[in-house]
């Protein structure tokens, strides 16, 4: 019986080297199940190519480039190029990266392709910051997160909306998902893996054991908290109609989300927090969901 309703076949072999309960290959163990056997990965540097392994070994069982750090929709747009030169219609070009490769490293590349429709998959991992290379802040950081370069009292900026800034691209296909939702990641990233002729975009929240500071064996907990409080929606943007996606859906009414509290008191990055700050992100949340709800039209 599969497990959750998903595909039995694994693209990923056991025994690949990420930390124990790490968020963002679970993630990504359910992309490469909707992406299936004819898909062709751009990776750049991070945890995704770290854990693979050493050449000439690799954990996983799609066809795979190792990119530089700031060029995985750059390298991801020269194979769909060159699929179209040679007349091949059937495989998909996805590029898997980081908050960091992402919302910082790789921000021009992907915005370059996004503006000339070049034909690929997009996913960023989002860990909220350079986990593999020792937890540096990232744009993706939230507020009141401490980092390895961040003040002592954590960083003072929110986080920036990467798949908005994507929607303005307006490119036709926007999502986001949770590592904690394995039916939402499969649905999305099959959606996508679908719709041809035009750069498409996932951002996955991945939360991460050591960056975190948070007890491996509780980080799906963690991500469905970072759901159910509010921090992270769930929601598609579709040729440009927002909507919230089912584990979101009812969290417009206020009185429906967790108190972020609840959210924040199990990552030791947030212990710095005082009873005022996490007022203020509270509120920052609250406004959040005042945008989603004029973006539904309610």
């Amino acid at each position: 019986m599969p497990i959750l309703g998903l595909p039995e076949k694994e693209y990923m072999y056991p025994g690949f080297y990420s930390c124990p309960g790490c968020g963002e290959f679970l993630a990504l163990r359910h992309c490469l199940k909707a992406l299936g056997d004819k898909t062709i990965v751009a990776i750049p540097a991070g945890c995704i190519p770290t854990v693979a392994g050493l050449f000439p070994r690799i954990s996983y069982r799609v066809s795979v480039l190792n990119i530089a750090f700031e060029a995985a929709a750059a390298g991801a747009s020269g194979i769909a190029a060159a699929l179209k030169a040679k007349g091949v219609k059937d495989i998909t070009v996805a590029a898997c990266a980081g908050d960091g490769g992402t919302a910082d490293i790789g921000i021009q590349a992907l915005s370059g392709a996004a503006e000339r429709e070049d034909d690929l998959l997009y996913i960023c991992f989002d860990n909220e910051a350079y986990m593999n290379t020792g937890i540096q802040r990232s744009g993706a950081t939230p507020f009141g997160a401490t980092t390895t370069t961040t003040p002592v009292l954590g960083k003072r900026q929110h986080k920036k909306d990467m798949p908005l800034i994507m929607a303005a691209h307006k490119i036709p296909y926007i999502a986001t998902s949770c590592s904690s939702y394995p039916q939402d990641i499969f649905k999305k990233v099959k959606k996508a893996s679908e719709k041809r002729g035009a750069t498409r975009y996932i951002h996955i929240l991945c939360p991460c054991g050591p960056g975190w500071r948070v007890d491996v064996n509780r980080t799906v907990e963690v991500g469905r908290l970072a759901v159910r409080t509010g921090m992270w929606a769930l929601y598609e943007i579709e040729d440009g109609k927002f909507s919230l996606s089912a584990p979101s859906r009812g969290l417009i009414d206020p009185s429906k989300r967790v108190p972020i509290k609840e959210y924040l008191r199990l990552q030791g990055r947030f212990a710095r927090l005082t009873e005022e700050q996490i007022g203020a992100l509270q509120e920052w949340v609250n406004k959040q969901w005042e945008s989603y709800k004029k973006m539904i039209g309610e």
